[in-house]
C-alpha cells in the first residue's frame, strides 16, 4: 500500500507536470542515478529482491528521456568536475550501478554503447571473489524452498511457515530485519549458511550465477564508458563496525581491485547507504581512504553545493517499482527530494 501511494504521488507529479513548479526552488544542476540490475530476465519477477531490477528497455527509454530534458551523460570523474564548476556547465546526470551484477555487462552495456552514456559499477570485491555473500538473494532462495524454518531470535525460537507465498513473504521480512539488525556483521555468513543448510539451499551458488567475475569486470573496465568504483570487500553496514575495521573495508576494497584491474578506484558506494548504514563519520573514513567521491542513498538531486560534500552523494532509485518516465521525471524536479527530505534541498548525511 505505502509502494502505491508512492507510485501515485510519482505519477501526478510526473504527468500533471508539478514538478517544473520546484524546479526553480531545488535549483538541480544535476543526478546520480542509482541501478541494482537491468535486465528481462527475472526468475521470480514477482520476489522480494523485484525492486533491484528494471528492464533495458526501460533503461534506453530512460537515457532517451533525459536527453531530450537537457541533461548530458557523464563519468563520476566529470560529474565531480562539473560539481565544482557550480551551475555553470549544464545539467548532467551520472549513471551508477551496485554490486556488479553480470547483467550490467551482458544487458545494461549495450545500452549505454547505444548512448554513448558512462556508468560507475561499484565492485564488492568479497562479493566477486566468493568471500561474502549475496545474503538478499540467497535468502529469497531459502525462503523460496519452501521449507519451515526454526530460528534463534532474541525473543526467543521462531518457526517459520515457508510454504505458502503469504508465508514466504513474512519469513523473508522477518529473516532480513533480522540479520541486518540482530546479528553482527562478521557473523552474518554463518548465520545465512545455517539457514540454507536447513533449506538445502548452495548458498555460494548465486553469486556465481549473477554477479561478474574478475574477467568479466575486467572485460567491462576497458569500456571507455565504465568505471569501477568501490563498495568495500564484504558489503558490511559500516555503521555498524569499529573505525578500525569499516577503514580496512574501505582500503582493502580499493587495493584489491587495484590487484585486478592495475589501478585503484577513485569512486566509492557506501553498502546499503540510508542513514543508519553511513554517516559523518562513514564520509570522513572513504576521504581518509583515498576516494574522490562517495555516494549514498539518500534521495536527492544534486546541488552546486555537493562540491562540498563529494563524500556524501545522494543518488535517485531507479528501479522495479516505478519504470515510469513519469516517475523520473517527478524525481528530476526536485519535488521529491524536498518531500522526502522534510524540506531540504541539500541532501548529505
Amino acid at each position: 500500500m505505502i509502494d502505491a501511494a508512492r507510485k501515485l504521488a510519482l505519477m501526478l507529479i510526473g504527468y500533471a507536470g508539478l514538478g517544473a513548479l520546484a524546479r526553480p526552488l531545488v535549483g538541480s544542476v544535476g543526478a546520480i542515478l542509482m541501478l541494482h540490475r537491468v535486465t528481462a530476465f527475472l526468475d521470480r519477477p514477482d520476489g522480494p529482491n523485484r525492486h533491484l531490477s528494471i528492464a533495458p528497455h526501460f533503461l534506453d527509454a530512460l537515457i532517451g528521456e533525459m536527453k531530450r530534458m537537457g541533461y548530458a551523460f557523464v563519468s563520476m570523474d566529470e560529474a565531480v568536475a562539473r560539481l565544482r564548476l557550480g551551475d555553470k556547465g549544464g545539467r548532467f546526470a551520472a549513471l551508477t550501478a551496485d554490486d556488479a551484477y553480470r547483467d550490467n555487462l551482458t544487458e545494461a552495456l549495450p545500452v549505454l554503447e547505444k548512448h554513448a552514456a558512462p556508468m560507475t559499477i561499484y565492485v564488492a570485491s568479497g562479493l566477486t571473489g566468493g568471500d561474502a555473500d549475496l545474503w538478499w538473494e540467497v535468502l529469497d532462495d531459502i525462503v523460496e524452498a519452501g521449507r519451515p524454518l526454526s530460528v534463534a531470535m532474541p525473543e526467543g525460537e521462531v518457526n517459520l511457515d515457508c510454504s505458502t507465498p503469504e508465508g514466504r513473504s513474512n519469513a523473508f521480512r522477518r529473516l532480513s530485519a533480522h540479520i541486518t539488525t540482530d546479528v553482527r556483521e562478521e557473523d552474518q555468513r554463518a548465520v545465512l549458511r545455517r539457514w540454507a543448510e536447513m533449506a538445502g539451499v548452495d548458498a555460494s551458488a548465486l553469486n556465481r550465477k549473477l554477479l561478474m567475475n574478475w574477467d568479466e569486470i575486467r572485460r567491462c573496465a576497458a569500456n571507455p564508458l565504465v568505471t569501477i568504483g568501490a563498495h568495500t570487500v564484504h558489503h558490511y553496514n559500516l555503521k555498524r563496525l569499529s573505525r578500525e575495521v569499516a577503514l580496512r573495508e574501505m582500503y582493502r576494497s580499493r587495493s584489491m581491485i587495484e590487484v585486478e584491474l592495475g589501478y585503484a578506484p577513485r569512486h566509492f558506494a557506501y553498502p546499503y547507504g540510508y542513514p543508519a548504514a553511513a554517516g559523518l563519520r562513514e564520509t570522513e573514513l572513504a576521504r581518509e581512504a583515498g576516494y574522490l567521491s562517495a555516494v549514498t542513498t539518500r534521495h536527492g538531486i544534486l546541488r552546486p553545493e555537493h562540491a562540498g560534500n563529494l563524500h556524501a552523494l545522494p543518488r535517485l532509485s531507479v528501479n522495479g517499482r516505478y519504470q515510469d518516465l513519469a516517475a523520473v521525471r517527478a524525481m528530476l524536479s526536485g519535488t521529491t527530494t524536498l518531500l522526502a527530505n522534510g524540506g531540504r534541498r541539500v541532501v548529505t548525511v
